[in-house]
């Protein structure tokens, strides 16, 4: 399930790609470990037809607590590019956001100190719309990610724009 390229436009390139941190998947592989291992367990006590509905049982949890979280950590994209931000997220709906670099008014990031220690953190982008913030958890990299949004901020603001026609008009030529 990766980034859809086809939402981009013609001249925009993906600078940075990120999914939430890895840390996110900590507590769904614990219990992946954990029902495991109370199945197996029942399967050894119980055999026969309780070790049937044991094990129905136990792909169910499974599914609910590892598999969900897993699928929602894989459908979740930061996408950060040329000319916009954009967040996907949603396994079965999906849900996004974009915001366009021109719109960005404020960035900024804070971080715990596990965040720190691992590498991660949350960034708010402020923006001059109607829905104001863009809150992205659990961010890789925040720090960095910060740097280089602001520095596509900055390219955006004083690139020409290809819109304008030679005159300046800002017209689109039919």
């Amino acid at each position: 399930m990766g980034f859809p390229e086809s939402v981009l436009t013609t001249d925009e390139e993906v600078v940075l790609h990120l999914r939430p941190h890895w840390r996110r998947l900590v507590a769904p592989v614990g219990w992946l470990l954990l029902v495991l291992a109370a199945v197996v367990g029942g399967l050894v006590i119980w055999g026969g037809t309780g070790a049937l509905v044991i094990a129905v049982l136990g792909v169910g949890l499974l599914m609910w607590v590892a598999l969900w979280p897993y699928l929602e950590w894989r459908t979740t994209h930061y996408v950060f590019t040329t000319e916009r931000v954009l967040y996907r997220e949603g396994v079965l709906a999906r849900r996004g956001r974009d915001i366009p670099l021109a719109r960005i008014n404020d960035v900024s990031f804070s971080h715990s100190l596990l965040e720190r220690m691992l590498g991660s953190g949350t960034m708010t982008i402020e923006s001059a719309g109607e829905r104001g913030q863009l809150v992205l958890a659990d961010l890789p990299g925040v720090e960095r990610t910060q740097t280089v949004l602001y520095d596509l901020v900055e390219q955006d603001r004083v690139r020409p724009k290809a819109e304008e026609d030679e005159d300046g008009t800002g017209k689109l030529p039919l």
